[in-house]
């Protein structure tokens, strides 16, 4: 049964790869998952692009496990030289865009979710979601399907970790920022430049340190990564704009993040875009974590933002393929990782189902 559900599992992600899927464009590939389920004789149901099942004697009196992945992808970069909506294999290397974000995660846990599918006296339900809108963390992705599916008690988010437990992972707050100062005409003096004035501010952001650090996360990551000023090479702008990104640990709400921001920062005026990207985790003594340490996976800290982060129950982020590759040229995701992965995920799950 697991090398069928391998197969197709593979088969299936050939298709997402040759489906463009960019975040809020995913309605074919949303057809080939139904199709999936149509193929494993499992009843389904869609909201949007987001496709759910439920396991076959699913009980109201169990706590639920929510497996998740998404099948949206960025588009691709000017870097491939192979092209990004062909699934390509060579040397052990499926390649393609999406092929390793996340689309081996996702395939790997639609193929788990169908091995214990008709199981019987599950101590958890399972929740299976194909999720939208990850890569934009639009609002039509996995955020919107909480109050459609059941109660989620804890999550597995299939992201590429190399199979390894990420237990921890960073919130995300993007502020925008301005400094201003005096417009004036290039030629005459003007000891009020925005430009000028900026400097002192960016030194700011680089230096601060937040003073929580996580053991699991490490410190807070503050960068700025936009600057737009000016219009015209003879005018000095009235204002400089600026935008921060914020890498938050557990041990901060993004509410906090905003206030110190607000109170410390010297810039003219700072807002958060939003502060719904939430730190996640799940406590070492989960029996998921255990039952992962004991078949020899490792744990650890993820920078990286997923739909963890839409998510208020405790959750687990686990998953085949390389986050290094993520967004790169040329991505792929070897065949074997999608094999041991469908196994590594089902050997866990008989630790707690």
């Amino acid at each position: 049964m697991i090398e069928r559900l391998t197969t197709q599992a593979i088969d299936l992600l050939k298709q997402l790869i040759e489906t463009p899927s960019f975040s809020s464009e995913e309605e074919q590939t949303a057809i080939h998952i139904e199709a999936w389920f149509r193929l494993q004789d499992i009843p389904f149901k869609r909201q949007k692009n987001n496709v759910w099942a439920t396991n076959k004697f699913f009980d109201e009196a169990k706590p639920s496990l929510l497996l998740n992945s998404h099948h949206d992808t960025v588009k691709p970069n000017n870097g491939y030289t192979k092209d990004p909506f062909k699934a390509i294999i060579e040397d052990g290397k499926l390649f393609g865009l999406g092929s390793n974000d996340a689309g081996g995660c996702l395939v790997s846990l639609m193929a788990t979710f169908a091995y214990f599918y008709s199981r019987k006296n599950l101590k958890y339900n399972l929740v299976l979601v194909a999720s939208a809108e990850e890569e934009s963390s639009g609002h039509n992705g996995l955020n919107s399907m909480l109050d459609i599916v059941p109660k989620i008690d804890v999550a597995i988010i299939g992201e590429p970790t190399l199979m390894q437990l990420a237990v921890a992972e960073k919130g995300l707050v993007v502020f925008d920022a301005k400094v201003k100062g005096t417009p004036s005409h290039a030629a005459h003096p003007n000891n009020d430049n925005a430009i000028y004035n900026t400097v002192a501010v960016l030194q700011w952001f680089q230096n601060y340190k937040f003073e929580r650090k996580s053991q699991v996360l490490g410190e807070v990551k503050m960068t700025v990564t936009q600057i737009n000023a000016g219009k015209q090479h003879n005018a000095i702008p009235a204002e400089v704009d600026l935008v921060i990104d914020v890498r938050v640990n557990d041990k901060y709400t993004n509410s906090e993040i905003e206030a110190i921001l607000k109170k410390n920062a010297p810039c003219t005026s700072i807002h958060a875009r939003s502060l719904r990207l939430n730190s996640s985790s799940i406590p070492l003594n989960h029996e998921l974590v255990k039952a992962g340490i004991a078949i020899g996976r490792t744990t650890y800290g993820s920078p990286t933002l997923s739909d963890q982060a839409v998510l208020t129950c405790p959750s687990l982020k686990l998953g085949p393929g390389d986050s290094t590759r993520s967004h790169t040229a040329d991505e792929f995701i070897y065949i074997n990782e999608i094999e041991e992965g469908i196994q590594i995920y089902i050997e866990l799950l008989e630790k707690v189902l």
